[in-house]
């Protein structure tokens, strides 16, 4: 199998991210690995897509570190690629650290992977839906139930409505965005600062005021799903309690969280179960749930992280599943001979 990863920029990946994993796992099976940045891609004369990929120079690596040390080192084995030539290109990048320096980087790569998935290729997440899923908007269209009350707006005054109803508590985060980057949590003592939290968040789009969960001080669940299902190999899911020891509010390992080895309990799976057939509709490969309670407080579909950390607690290979499910993928797509469609296959 060829298969192409879609990463913010390859200079900047790391050992820790679930991309440099699921890569270094599809060497180890044998398929032929390429990574392109969302600067790299090139839409040719005669309308073919190509890609600057790096592709990795050996058929095994030793950990993680020694693949990233490989694809960034002067020797790294850069070069131009044809899209078609791939049989799936999984799209990995994460819009947030796009959002002050290169805000046409996320809208770009989705495009040139629309015409990816035209030319034959298995996308996934499907590239059409998953523009349409590329802010917190996306979240709003979930059953009522699993998510908590919100606004959207950049009104000051709303959003301070919306806090005193209840009950000066609220968190208050950018529609755009991810991974804990701008995130406040508003109790009833920080009035004198509350002009200063919207302005910070309001000063580049819009922002999303949610009800504040009193159990999210423990912590949230982080909850991996495949093709619209809880992911489990074994009997073992995949799912980590992510939590904050030093008061911070923001669980996300990448803004300094804690994490443990966690199982969902049946608030969790009712949940993903009422979510699960929205993501399938809409072709949503991979996506992380992360949960309080029998709420929702944001759906992860473009990158979600912390695959590593849960095969590294458990000795699982989730990693190897969803490399099996992509190799069953592409057996699906060449029996039907392209009938079935993108959206169709992403999450079948």
């Amino acid at each position: 199998m060829k298969l192409g990863f879609v990463v913010n920029d390859v200079s900047t990946e790391q050992a820790c991210y679930t991309t440099i994993r699921l890569a270094r796992n599809a060497i180890r099976r044998g398929h032929e690995v390429a990574l392109i940045g969302l600067g790299d891609f090139i839409y040719e004369p005669c309308g073919a897509v190509h890609a600057i990929a790096s592709k990795p120079r050996l058929n095994n690596y030793a950990n993680d570190a020694a693949l990233v040390e490989d694809i960034q080192s002067d020797l790294a084995n850069s070069q131009q690629i044809a899209l078609e030539s791939l049989d799936v290109l999984l799209l990995r990048s994460d819009p947030a650290e796009e959002v002050n320096t290169r805000p046409w980087a996320p809208t770009s790569g989705l495009l040139f992977a629309q015409l990816a998935a035209l030319s034959g290729v298995i996308v996934l997440s499907d590239p059409v839906h998953l523009t349409d899923a590329q802010n917190k908007t996306y979240f709003q269209h979930f059953p009522e139930q699993v998510r908590p009350e919100a606004c959207i707006t950049r009104h000051p005054q709303r959003i301070k409505k919306f806090i005193e109803e209840h009950g000066d508590c609220a968190v208050i985060k950018p529609l755009q965005g991810s991974g804990g980057q701008g995130v406040f949590v508003v109790r009833p003592d920080d009035k004198p600062n509350l002009n200063q939290m919207i302005d910070a968040v309001t000063r580049d789009g819009y922002a999303l005021v949610q009800e504040y969960l009193p159990r999210a001080a423990d912590g949230d669940l982080r909850l991996f799903l495949l093709n619209g299902r809880p992911l489990q190999v074994d009997g073992q899911y995949a799912c980590i309690r992510r939590f904050n020891e030093n008061g911070d509010a923001r669980s996300n390992l990448s803004a300094g969280g804690s994490f443990e080895l966690a199982e969902p309990d049946d608030e969790a799976l009712c949940l993903a179960e009422i979510v699960g057939p929205k993501l399938i509709e809409d072709g949503m490969y991979l996506a992380g749930l992360d949960i309080v309670g029998d709420k929702l407080l944001e759906i992860n579909v473009d990158s979600p992280g912390g695959l590593n950390e849960i095969e590294d607690l458990t000795g699982v290979d989730f990693s190897g599943h969803i490399l099996a499910d992509l190799e069953r993928k592409l057996r699906l797509s060449k029996q039907y001979n392209g009938r079935l469609s993108n959206a169709s296959l992403a999450a079948l």
